[in-house]
């Protein structure tokens, strides 16, 4: 700060949120020593405004940290998609990024067991991308009917106010869907050692499309160029007791060090005929693309390289909505996503207003032309634009010659509540297998086997334990499963089919 500001700042005069000078800041107005008080407008307005500061809470992802940044292209994509923002090597888009946990509330601690959010904001010359993930390419569920019991199996019991695993697990062990991404989890990566040493993952597919008009399936994979690295379940839990903001604080510092953390983003590309016969559901958000079958691509490079200004402004007030999409950009049939478009700018709305986007971090960068009126905190307004279509003053108008909603062909067929269509492959436990047996070293597999032990024993119930272990585990592989069973003291019914034969 320059010694001018700094003096600015000596000699500013404290005034009322409607710039009136203020007389004091230590005694409230009264009538005599022990007189009311209720007469002194700038004491009213100070405790008014202290008990709003905050919104309402996200439900999820409530403990967040974030940074500014840019993206840089670095391979010619244009094969692929006609995002302007992706269309030359060397073109930088800034960028705003937060990182969060998923189950844990405000204050709670940043190296505890979870998933964690990864969630990036693009601001293009076509308006806000905003691409929604995680640290893990894959996620508990695949429908989103069953997002709002996830979320409440992971939170506190209605009647003690405490969390509960047992709910955890019971919820888990009866959706045989979320059994690759509890296996992560459990794993040395459900502690991932800072922000900066985890990949991020867009998780669902989305659709990509040229100037040409020809389609592809996507999916991102941001991967760190610090290099992975996790605490064990102890190292995570001694650093709860030493610091409970431990990741917030290591990405703070690191950006105020000029250590910028940077992550490399790769594509996953499938043509878009190959979904239809892919040997399972490509849009099914508990499974991974394999990448014999599609390697990554490099295509560009995330760098966070500036801190917030203001927390709760630039970062608490951030708002993403999965259905900002840019031309060449759209959604696929991942139901997850369809329903998630809907929901995230509800949540912006309920939380912070339905002028959410006026607000700076979450602004385009070019104007906005619409018809959208009024509303709560209403930062801009059109003046004597006018306010519905169609019109004969010159509003603004759309133009569907040159912009077009990304979509797919869809059979005519009857409304009705399925599972996805299966594919030749679809198997719940089939890529959970395969990570503790073909990806999993020794060691990782060794501190997995620990830490559900240590999980499934904190006040689960024992009839849970044995569907854990029997209907769940031992499904994924039998070697876990008898281990868990073991570590439990639960029989196990696991049978070895390879020894049988």
């Amino acid at each position: 700060m320059s010694d001018q500001r700094k003096k600015e700042k000596q000699t500013s005069l404290t005034t009322t949120d409607s710039g009136s000078p203020v007389p004091s800041d230590d005694t409230s107005l009264t009538v005599g020593p022990a007189g009311p008080l209720l007469q002194d407008a700038y004491l009213n307005q100070k405790l008014a405004h202290f008990v709003r500061e905050r919104p309402p809470s996200r439900v999820y992802h409530v403990k967040g940290s974030g940074a500014f940044g840019y993206f840089e292209v670095t391979s010619n994509v244009t094969q692929w998609t006609k995002a302007a923002f992706l269309n030359k090597v060397g073109k930088r888009t800034p960028m705003f990024v937060r990182f969060s946990t998923v189950a844990g509330e405000e204050g709670y601690a940043d190296t505890d067991r979870d998933v964690r959010g990864f969630a990036l904001k693009f601001y293009t010359e076509e308006g806000n991308y905003d691409l929604v993930g995680n640290n893990t390419p894959v996620f508990f569920i695949r429908d989103p009917m069953k997002f709002p019991d996830f979320i409440h199996s992971q939170q506190r019991l209605p009647d003690t106010g405490l969390r509960s695993n047992n709910m955890q697990w019971d919820f888990w062990t009866l959706s045989p869907e979320s059994a690759h991404q509890v296996m992560i989890l459990m794993s040395d990566r459900g502690t991932p050692r800072t922000y900066r040493h985890m990949n991020g993952y867009s998780s669902s597919t989305y659709l990509w499309e040229n100037a040409a008009g020809k389609k592809f399936w996507v999916k991102y994979h941001f991967k760190t160029e610090q290099g992975i690295e996790n605490f064990t379940d102890d190292e995570a839990r001694s650093m709860r007791s030493e610091d409970l903001d431990y990741h917030r604080r290591d990405l703070n510092e690191a950006i105020e060090h000029r250590e910028y953390p940077s992550w490399r983003l790769e594509m996953q590309v499938m043509p878009f005929e190959d979904a239809t016969n892919y040997r399972f559901n490509p849009f099914d958000l508990t499974k991974v693309w394999l990448h014999k079958d599609y390697p990554t691509i490099p295509i560009g490079r995330m760098v966070l390289d500036r801190n917030p200004e203001n927390f709760f402004a630039q970062v608490e007030q951030a708002g993403f909505q999965v259905a900002n999409f840019v031309p060449g950009i759209g959604p696929s049939p991942d139901r997850m996503v369809l329903g998630r478009m809907a929901a995230y700018g509800d949540s912006n709305r309920y939380r912070t207003g339905a002028n959410f986007d006026q607000l700076p971090v979450n602004r385009p960068l070019q104007e906005v032309h619409n018809y959208s009126k009024d509303g709560p905190m209403r930062y801009h307004h059109s003046g004597n634009q006018p306010v519905y279509a169609p019109n004969s003053y010159g509003g603004p108008r759309t133009d569907a010659k040159h912009y077009h909603d990304p979509s797919w062909f869809v059979e005519a067929a009857e409304i009705m509540r399925t599972a996805h269509i299966a594919h030749k492959d679809d198997n719940d436990f089939a890529q959970p297998g395969m990570l503790y047996r073909q990806v999993m070293s020794p060691t990782d597999r060794d501190h997995l086997v620990n830490n559900i032990v240590w999980h499934l024993s904190q006040g689960v119930e024992r009839f849970i334990q044995e569907r854990a272990v029997n209907d769940y585990l031992t499904k994924i592989d039998v070697d876990l499963g008898t281990r868990v069973a073991s570590g439990l003291g639960v029989c196990s019914h696991a049978v070895d089919r390879t020894k049988v034969a």
